[in-house]
């Protein structure tokens, strides 16, 4: 026969942000953000399972807990319309574009029961009693003290930096007439909030929401749960013999089941001391019981085992219930997605059971706002400790909301996530500074991840100065119509450090690479030069700028060593500055093979390339000199004063320096 969902949905309304029942139950709802899956470590997860003991413990008496876990197969979907949609990123954007991948909602629903509110069964549930009339009025002082409580929990909760609750409004309750509530999508089993399709429920044969055929699975006996349970469990496909990879214990029920599915978990707070009491009578029956029956002796051993936990260990005990609603539009694949779901449970341990007959009153009661007609005949005694392992911990890979960073794959799905491994870690205290060390064995794509790295950065506004070993960025370089210096004979790399714009004058920076750059053309590493060389130097090169200004001689090498071999002699004879204290003959010697004619004279006299300041991407490929004894100190140098000048010169600019195969292993001869 059927009924108008009108006349059946135990929701009266939604007043005060608050969910009120039919029977006078009241409904707290917030939205939770929980942490990544496989990002938590083992200290973590046990920080975290006792977070989540300690929240349970503040709510009072007769309140029921409802997490609700939405897991609903999605597809990528990339924003093909951005403005700054490079080649690469679009090539990329159309790459991912309809990757499936599993998105995921958890809400917390917080249900305080009015005084006296009977307890259902799956017998006698509001599906089946659709004339319903709370028993009392809500009293405003008892309102304000359930929404104290809350608030305690909401603090523990967020407190703990794990996970971050928004509380859901009246209009995200409700449905509009352009969006779905929260109460319609689980109702109607909507895929997202714009599902705006409205479905007949058949509970005849299972569950049927429209054209969605569903199977419930539950964990509802304590014979069925697992032996042990803890706030983590291994992950095998990423641990070894040596070391043990962890997830949350009930992840295989979340974030590592692929398919459609909500899990909900209830933990029920009522009476400690009643609880007690009744099991106290129990253990008296079982007693007086154990010696017609071995089952007997068994129950009486366990009721005075949790009996003692309960009071010497404090215990908070509970009544908990845990089930798994899958569901596909396609009845061929009822049989796979059981064979998923009890696949999962196995790795936890535990068994599945199918619901069938008490399935249509267990969906019902998972009517966010309901949890307090929850059939309690099938749920099982436990302490607030070991229901809170039975918690889903984990979501699925976020993307930041920082402008910085870069496109990364979730590890599940390959879902492009953006991520930035810069600046977020060094706000949440991770770690200090912005330095990378990336390593791997030839071959592991250390420099694909470093060229897309790199490309992410620079399309975000950064300087980017690159030592490159193997011409593994040549690509990207022009690409972006950056500066290539690399060693070829019939094109030889090329600097001038003595470039300055027209009319300017070298700062205190540029001077000091410079001389650091004729000294080490001059002297041997283990000769060590005098004061007087050093104040000579500097003379030499503030006199020379000086020469430039004045007879608008282009500044470079060659002009350095005209200067020095015409006009600084004449100063240092007009200062009488002897030879010993400053051998001008010696240098002019030494630096003859940079000058026009030498045989490096191509090295730092370069025409072209000079504004390496303003230049955002520079890459210097060092594959050929980097066993020069002459080449690789010198191009060393320049690289060094191109970056310290970026980080002087460019405020509020991020600047980067990479270098390719930083440490290369030599074996000893």
């Amino acid at each position: 026969m059927e009924k108008l969902f009108d006349e059946l949905i135990p929701i009266l309304d939604v007043e005060h942000d608050c969910i009120l029942s039919k029977q006078g139950d009241i409904t707290v709802v917030f939205e939770a953000r929980l942490p990544e899956i496989f990002s938590l470590s083992d200290h973590d997860y046990e920080a975290f399972h006792q977070t989540w003991v300690k929240a349970l413990r503040v709510l009072p008496m007769h309140c029921v807990f409802h997490k609700q876990d939405w897991f609903i197969d999605s597809l990528y979907e990339p924003d093909f319309n951005r403005d700054d949609n490079s080649f690469l990123a679009a090539s990329s954007d159309r790459y991912f574009n309809e990757r499936p991948f599993l998105d995921h909602r958890c809400y917390i629903l917080i249900t305080k029961k009015p005084p006296g509110r009977k307890l259902s069964s799956s017998l006698f549930s509001n599906l089946i009693r659709p004339s319903l009339v709370p028993d009392q009025t809500l009293d405003p002082k008892a309102l304000q003290e359930f929404l104290g409580s809350v608030g305690q929990f909401r603090h523990i909760l967020e407190t703990s930096e794990f996970v971050q609750l928004k509380r859901l409004r009246q209009q995200d309750l409700l449905s509009s007439h352009r969006k779905a509530g929260l109460i319609e999508r689980y109702c109607y089993l909507h895929q997202g909030e714009q599902d705006l399709m409205i479905r007949d429920m058949v509970f005849e044969d299972g569950i049927q929401i429209g054209a969605q055929h569903c199977q419930l699975y539950t964990l509802a006996d304590a014979v069925d749960l697992p032996a042990q349970c803890g706030s983590k469990n291994n992950y095998d496909k990423y641990s070894t013999d040596k070391t043990k990879f962890s997830v949350g214990f009930a992840s295989t029920l979340g974030q590592l089941l692929p398919c459609n599915h909500i899990y909900n978990q209830y933990v029920f707070i009522d009476d400690a001391a009643k609880t007690i009491r009744r099991l106290e009578t129990k253990r008296l029956r079982l007693q007086s019981l154990a010696a017609y029956s071995r089952e007997n002796s068994i129950a009486l051993d366990a009721t005075n085992e949790f009996l003692n936990e309960a009071i010497s260990s404090q215990r908070l005990p509970v009544k908990a219930h845990f089930n798994v609603l899958v569901w596909t539009d396609q009845k061929e694949k009822l049989p796979e997605l059981n064979n998923r779901v009890s696949s999962a449970l196995a790795r936890m341990d535990a068994v599945a059971k199918q619901e069938t007959t008490g399935a249509p009153q267990i969906f019902w009661a998972g009517i966010p706002g309901n949890a307090a007609d929850f059939p309690m005949n099938e749920t099982f005694d436990t302490f607030a400790e070991q229901a809170a392992c039975l918690l889903n911990l984990e979501t699925g890979s976020q993307s930041s909301l920082s402008p910085v960073g870069l496109r990364l794959g979730d590890r599940l799905t390959g879902k492009p996530v953006h991520v930035d491994i810069s600046d977020e870690p060094i706000k949440k205290g991770i770690c200090t500074n912005r330095n990378k060390f990336i390593l791997g064995p030839s071959g592991s794509g250390k420099s694909f991840f470093t060229n897309h790295m790199v490309r992410s950065y620079y399309e975000q506004g950064a300087h980017i100065v690159l030592v490159d070993v193997g011409h593994s960025y040549k690509g990207l370089c022009d690409l972006v119509n950056g500066y290539y210096f690399t060693y070829e004979e019939s094109n030889p790399i090329r600097f001038n450090p003595f470039y300055i714009e027209d009319g300017q004058r070298p700062d205190t920076e540029k001077k000091e690479s410079i001389k650091t750059l004729i000294l080490a053309l001059w002297k041997k590493d283990n000769e060590v030069y005098k004061r007087s060389e050093y104040v000579a130097m500097s003379n030499a090169l503030t006199l020379y700028y000086d020469f430039v200004n004045e007879t608008d001689t282009f500044p470079c090498f060659n002009s350095f060593y005209e200067y020095l071999s015409t006009e600084f002699v004449k100063v240092l004879q007009t200062d009488q500055v002897k030879e010993k204290d400053f051998d001008v003959s010696n240098l002019l010697y030494v630096l003859r093979p940079y000058y026009q004619g030498g045989e490096f004279d191509y090295l730092l006299n370069a025409t072209e390339n000079m504004d390496l300041l303003s230049e955002r991407f520079i890459v210097f490929e060092l594959d050929v000199i980097k066993d020069h004894p002459i080449l690789f100190p010198i191009v060393t140098i320049i690289i060094m004063e191109v970056f310290i000048s970026k980080m002087r010169k460019l405020k509020g600019i991020r600047k980067m320096i990479l270098i390719e195969e930083a440490w290369v292993r030599r074996d000893a001869a």
